[in-house]
């Protein structure tokens, strides 16, 4: 079964080895590089910058070979394929993975009230920092860099949101950290990865998805759904790309501080592309037929009181799997009514 196994991944290789350019000649290490999204996605636009930094960074000495589309890892079993190194790096999304990240997965709905795609990232940071079983919970993995991003609202198919009443009975598409308050407002939610989302919506399996508005036209749900509220949920950051440790180690401390020295500009270059995509959405939905529709400010509020109750709820529950999830819970709240989102020696406590 090994050898068997070995010789598909070689396949694998082999096959997506055509897609992707011939790495340069003085490199002295190519690592590959792997997505579900295609290369012109908000997201792989910010890898490619990166790529090309780190490449300079490195005075040559760093190529990569990417691999986009879910041509060498999946949505989501991409932490398992990295770890594997089935990729040297790639796109993770652990707040989507259903077993192991208790923490990584809850801790994305501590975040209410949070203002900036900068903060989410700093936030997490922080609390990487002061409890460890975050990073506990990607053994085999390098977090290379955090991700925040644009606050979703809900897109649906053919039955416009316009209060928090008209949520009663979709079946919609949703993070783990929103899935209690839009079952609590009579919806029925689900997860699945996002790269899962245009074929469901286009069968009907579901009636809409939480997302932000960079998805119109990112991910082409305008074909699909014709209305987005702009109910704004306060999602939170989460290790996004990732390095096996088997490919990590094979790196001399000189190039790994180099790689360590990116992150900032990787996160830098996500940030500043997504709230791009974001402008583009909401001008590619006037052009194409998206009801653009605000919710009202009373629904707003309401919609805040219940994501963070249910947030703490969230936290509390971890319990279960030996987790105390409410102190994490407490220090997200505290950074971000502090409005001190660095992280200091005096970093707000619960």
């Amino acid at each position: 079964m090994r050898k068997s196994l070995t010789l598909a991944i070689a396949a694998m290789l082999a096959g997506c080895s055509a897609q992707s350019p011939a790495p340069g000649p003085k490199a002295e290490y190519t690592l590959t590089y792997a997505s579900p999204y295609p290369p012109t996605h908000p997201f792989s636009r910010a890898d490619i910058a990166w790529m090309a930094q780190v490449e300079k960074d490195s005075g040559g000495r760093i190529a990569f070979k990417p691999y986009w589309s879910g041509a060498l890892i999946s949505s989501d079993m991409s932490i398992t394929e990295i770890r594997h190194g089935l990729a040297d790096i790639g796109l993770i999304t652990p707040i989507y993975t259903r077993g192991g990240v208790h923490l990584q997965r809850t801790q994305a709905g501590f975040y209410g009230g949070v203002k900036t795609m900068e903060d989410q990232v700093s936030i997490y940071d922080c609390l990487a920092a002061r409890f460890p079983q975050l990073s506990n919970e990607l053994p085999g993995l390098h977090v290379l860099a955090v991700q925040g991003g644009n606050f979703p609202g809900i897109m649906t198919r053919n039955r416009p949101v316009r209060t928090l009443a008209d949520l009663k009975g979709l079946r919609l598409r949703a993070q783990t950290d929103s899935i209690d308050v839009l079952r609590a407002l009579g919806a029925d939610p689900v997860n699945m990865p996002m790269a899962e989302v245009y074929s469901a919506l286009a069968k009907g399996v579901i009636d809409g998805v939480v997302a932000p508005a960079d998805t119109i036209k990112s991910l082409h749900f305008s074909e699909v759904a014709h209305y987005f509220t702009t109910l704004r949920l306060s999602r939170g950051g989460y290790p996004a790309r990732a390095m096996s440790d088997i490919a990590w180690r094979r790196l001399p401390p000189d190039l790994q501080n180099v790689l360590n020295a990116a992150k900032p500009k990787w996160e830098a270059q996500l940030n500043a592309n997504n709230a791009k995509a974001e402008k583009a959405g909401i001008a590619f939905a006037k052009d194409h037929g998206v009801m653009i529709i605000p919710l009202p400010a009373a629904d707003q509020t309401r919609f805040d009181a219940l994501y963070n109750r249910f947030a703490l709820d969230q936290a509390r529950r971890l319990s279960a799997v030996g987790i105390d999830g409410e102190p994490v819970f407490r220090a997200a709240q505290a950074l971000i009514a502090s409005g001190q989102t660095r992280c200091t020696k005096d970093m707000p406590h619960d």
